[in-house]
């Protein structure tokens, strides 16, 4: 990315209003050079809720017909745990097809990939990217991407649950799997190589995982923050 993640994940981090995360969302996706990004979850009243770069007409057209009760994209967030391409799905229903048509002529793009994200409080969200190119173009951008995708879905995630609940009614002790595979390994006392050679992350992305826990727990140093974890009953050692 053109810009340090770093830089993301502290805008995102500072958001305060749905606005300041939406506008954080387009620099995310004209720096990565895609058509769209999108951030879907559930709010606090069941309902479906969305940051979406989509044009108008097609944001109206897909929440007027709830297009998300067929979308195969939306209903495999519920099935999986792993990022996913929107190729390797099911496409087969005539509903679906017909979705699949409809959005390329909607400006969303012929690729797509989901990122689930699903926090220790049982609420999950998807954050998506789209764009229209080759298969090739676009297998080489998830190479190329996919540990930073990973690492900002969970921020965003954050960062929307922050601005749901302000007074933290229902905002929990909010690590990641990431950031809690991170303090579990500290704590059996595995180095960071050998951790970030685990979990198939760099160095630099593990410390950014480390840093955000400490952060989280309002841990002075790494040490702190893995035992703030145990007696917080979020890792066991």
């Amino acid at each position: 990315m053109a810009i340090r993640i770093e830089a993301f994940i502290e805008r995102i981090g500072s958001s305060t209003c749905y606005e300041d995360l939406f506008a954080t969302l387009l620099e995310i996706r004209d720096n990565l050079q895609v058509s769209h990004i999108v951030y879907h979850s559930i709010n606090r009243h069941g309902e479906p809720f969305a940051l979406a770069s989509y044009s108008a007409e097609w944001a109206a057209f897909y929440e007027g017909d709830q297009l998300f009760k067929i979308d195969p994209v939306v209903l495999a967030a519920f099935q999986k745990f792993h990022p996913y391409s929107w190729k390797s799905l099911d496409w087969g229903a005539k509903p679906a097809r017909r979705l699949m048509f409809d959005a390329v002529d909607g400006g969303v793009g012929n690729q797509g990939l989901s990122l689930p994200v699903r926090g220790p409080s049982g609420e999950f969200s998807l954050v998506s990217v789209s764009h229209q190119c080759t298969d090739s173009v676009w297998l080489k951008f998830i190479d190329n991407h996919m540990s930073d995708l990973l690492l900002l879905a969970h921020y965003i995630h954050y960062a929307a649950r922050k601005i749901e609940f302000p007074d933290g009614s229902q905002l929990y002790a909010s690590l990641s799997p990431r950031e809690l595979d991170a303090l579990q390994m500290l704590g059996v006392g595995l180095n960071r190589a050998r951790i970030a050679e685990s979990l198939k992350i760099s160095e630099h992305t593990l410390r950014v995982y480390i840093e955000s826990a400490r952060h989280k727990l309002s841990a002075t140093n790494t040490t702190h923050a893995v035992a703030k974890a145990v007696s917080n009953g979020l890792i066991a050692i």
